[in-house]
């Protein structure tokens, strides 16, 4: 595996050669530092830890000073372990979105746009009682019958109703890499990604 935190920008489109347009995500992925090196004989498993966004020392306190310190690096927002990185790397280095190439398929992971509490027609795509004839009143949004009677007496679990929407972890597989900006950071990912702009998300390989 190899992997890189960062953070979406936007959305634009970009056009081939052939004139076809593809719909991208804008990420700033990187430059992250490694701060850790977990090995098998020490930790049970091999991992890089990776540390991404700066952070004022003000904010941090005196074990996480200490630990950046470590590596050579100010203190950092985001902290992520990527699992068999398969990239040798050492406490200090940096990695940037040069570990990926254009062309080349990855995973990205994120957390989708919190909702808020919505109702079963948003959340569910219920489609309402129908009309309001026959003593229908407001009734156009509302979930219908829950289909328990005094048998059951409760509300049996993965019914679907109203309730908290959005803010899940979501993993989206096989996004290609459009194109690439070293200068800049910037990573160009075909199709939409998961989180608002400023979001954190994780692309691995």
């Amino acid at each position: 595996m190899k992997g890189i935190i960062g953070k979406k920008i936007g959305m634009t489109s970009i056009f081939d050669p052939a004139g076809k347009q593809t719909s991208c995500t804008i990420i700033e992925a990187g430059p992250c530092v490694v701060t850790h090196v977990r090995t098998k004989d020490s930790d049970g498993y091999n991992a890089l830890q990776l540390a991404f966004g700066d952070k004022s020392e003000k904010h941090s306190n005196k074990s996480e000073t200490n630990h950046f310190a470590r590596s050579g690096t100010s203190p950092k927002k985001f902290l992520k372990e990527f699992r068999d990185f398969s990239l040798e790397k050492n406490i200090g280095e940096t990695i940037t979105v040069d570990i990926f190439a254009e062309g080349e398929q990855v995973d990205v992971i994120g957390t989708t746009k919190g909702k808020g509490f919505q109702g079963v027609v948003k959340r569910h795509g219920f489609h309402g009682v129908g009309g309001q004839s026959h003593g229908q009143h407001d009734r156009s949004r509302a979930p219908g019958s829950l289909s328990n009677s005094s048998d059951a007496s409760r509300v049996m679990k993965g019914v679907r109703m109203a309730g908290r929407m959005g803010t899940d972890r979501v993993k989206l597989k096989n996004l290609k890499v459009v194109k690439i900006f070293p200068d800049k950071n910037y990573i160009l990912i075909s199709g939409s990604v998961p989180g608002h702009n400023g979001s954190i998300v994780l692309i691995q390989k």
